[in-house]
């Protein structure tokens, strides 16, 4: 399945406490577990005014319905294409 990175406008992100960043979590685990299709949430990055996530699901369409059930901001949706590391430079 593909993988995607979900840009979210979230103001002050980077100031949420714990129990929020907790609360958002449960919401979303709850909005998957309530769709009912292959779909893996696997890790956000919380950062200043913005929360970057990356969901594998089948298709962007997918990723948008998560959002609109959860009441989560989207700013874009952007399919991984490739992944680079260090590694991929060789030496």
């Amino acid at each position: 399945m593909p993988k995607f990175i979900i840009e979210r406008s979230i103001p002050q992100a980077g100031q949420l406490s714990s129990q929020e960043l907790q609360a958002i979590s449960q919401s979303s685990n709850n909005v998957l577990k309530e769709m009912g299709k292959p779909y893996t949430w696997v890790q956000s990055f919380v950062a200043g005014d913005k929360i970057y996530c990356i969901h594998i699901a089948p298709d962007e369409e997918t990723v948008r319905e998560h959002a609109r059930l959860g009441g989560f901001p989207v700013d874009s949706v952007a399919e991984v294409k490739a992944v680079i590391d260090p590694a991929t430079g060789g030496q």
